[in-house]
């Protein structure tokens, strides 16, 4: 009896839509798709012959939620761990998994076994139901008006959409940068294009920028040409939330201020308060908020230092104040370039934390791994980092933004070089052969959920008995 089942199907009032499939968890099998309301399935016995046997009928139920799955094999199935005998029927939803049972196998042994036999031999499938094309686009007709999407600079759907406050209005990134910069030369205030409000804050809108590429995937017309989107992203600079003040002069019969604002001016800038670097804040100047240190910096999107972390895009003053030879002060935070620089002038001397999805029993394999070669966590990380340099590595579920353009050079903060870290020494473990681990979990069974396994932050016992480290083969994620 094979293990891998080739779907085959029978049944009436097809049509070229399938409104649902059954989806094997092993990706190396196709998809069977399940197009007529009530479709047999039919399973091969070798993949010479053309012999078949019935597996089971499928048949929809009324509305969009739910199907019947009756077994027509010879033996028992699992659906959702529950065993469904000969000629058994069972409602199931989309996400239900099911297992196809093997010839010949006893039903009546302990329902504990079966799960357990059928589970770990053979070959797993999950229902899924498809939306239908047309309530998706009524769905889009009835929700988005891409009038109500568009930038009253360009006037054409957002790219890159960010939102000005407190009026809320919202612009193309490249639309309103240019605006921005116009404004700075002209105006006391960057006022809003659309209702002249002043604007006090500006910044990315993650929300509507999903809904701006679901218009545009509806209605392909919408789109611009590559070469205006390349103008527009040449011009955006608003990266993370803007701080756009315009400080007024203090009347001379206004009261002094109170200790807790005094307080809040520690926050200021200190380009604000004095020249520094040959350069001082207008007094309208945007300026970018301190992640770490909560401290301002002037936002002057011109300048090579970098004032962004690549990874997370979080704005850090570290690189710019030493650029400026500004060091820590009392009355205006400022970080040190420690906290904000590239990658390759850092170093690490231990696993971080959440290396392996914070599973320590992992992070203590990867440890006496790199010990019993004879080398240090530096060595590899300096020699997977060598590798990641010159793109031998998937990038695909590296966990930083931007995953495609960071490079060795890239100036990235604590916490994403530690992730960075994290991502390499991943690899380091996944290439190795399995004579290379230690002899007490070099036979460890490797985990249905792999690194995405949520049981093994809450379960000792389970973290320990299986590996980690691996690809999933169950649930909805992808390597």
């Amino acid at each position: 009896m094979t293990t891998a089942e080739t779907g085959q199907s029978s049944g009436s009032k097809t049509s070229d839509d399938a409104w649902a499939k059954l989806v094997p968890l092993d990706t190396r099998f196709s998809d069977i798709e399940i197009k007529s309301n009530d479709m047999v399935i039919c399973s091969e016995i070798k993949p010479s012959s053309v012999e078949r046997h019935e597996w089971c009928r499928i048949t929809k139920n009324l509305g969009q939620g739910s199907a019947t799955i009756h077994n027509k094999s010879s033996d028992a199935i699992l659906v959702d761990e529950a065993v469904i005998p000969k000629d058994g029927a069972v409602d199931i939803i989309s996400g239900s998994e099911i297992v196809p049972g093997p010839e010949g196998q006893d039903t009546e042994a302990e329902v504990s076994d079966i799960i357990s036999s059928y589970c770990l031999c053979y070959l797993q499938y999950r229902f899924t139901i498809m939306p239908a094309p047309e309530s998706r686009t009524q769905l889009l007709q009835i929700l988005i008006d891409p009038e109500h999407a568009k930038c009253s600079i360009c006037l054409n759907i957002w790219h890159d959409v960010v939102t000005a406050a407190p009026c809320l209005h919202n612009f193309c990134n490249g639309c309103f940068s240019e605006w921005m910069r116009r404004s700075e030369e002209k105006h006391k205030h960057v006022l809003c294009p659309q209702c002249r409000t002043t604007v006090q804050y500006v910044g990315k809108n993650h929300f509507l920028k999903n809904i701006q590429e679901d218009i545009l995937k509806v209605d392909a017309a919408l789109r611009r040409p590559a070469e205006d989107i390349a103008v527009l992203d040449s011009s955006a600079s608003i990266q993370s939330n803007l701080i756009i003040g315009s400080k007024r002069k203090r009347r001379l019969n206004m009261p002094s201020p109170t200790l807790e604002e005094r307080d809040n001016l520690r926050l200021q800038c200190p380009q604000c308060v004095a020249n520094i670097g040959s350069y001082r804040c207008e007094h309208h100047g945007a300026h970018l908020q301190c992640h770490m240190c909560q401290g301002m910096m002037p936002f002057r999107a011109n300048l090579q230092v970098p004032l962004h972390c690549k990874g997370c895009d979080r704005p850090f003053c570290g690189a710019y104040w030493s650029s400026e030879n500004v060091t820590q002060g009392v009355s205006s935070p400022v970080c040190g370039r420690e906290t904000f620089r590239p990658i390759s002038e850092r170093t690490i001397t231990r696993i971080p934390f959440i290396t392996h999805e914070m599973n320590r029993h992992e992070q203590d394999i990867t440890q006496r791994c790199i010990t019993h070669m004879g080398k240090t966590v530096p060595d590899v990380v300096a020699e997977w980092l060598r590798l990641f340099n010159n793109r031998e590595i998937d990038r695909s579920r590296m966990p930083l933004n931007h995953a495609e353009m960071i490079t060795a050079s890239t100036h990235v903060c604590n916490d994403c070089y530690d992730k960075l870290v994290g991502f390499l020494l991943y690899w380091f473990r996944i290439t190795l052969p399995r004579d290379h681990l230690p002899a007490d979990v070099g036979a460890r069974e490797d985990c249905w959920y792999g690194y995405a396994c949520r049981t093994q932050h809450h379960n000792e016992e389970h973290a320990r008995k299986r590996n980690h480290v691996c690809r999933p083969t169950r649930g909805n994620h992808h390597f």
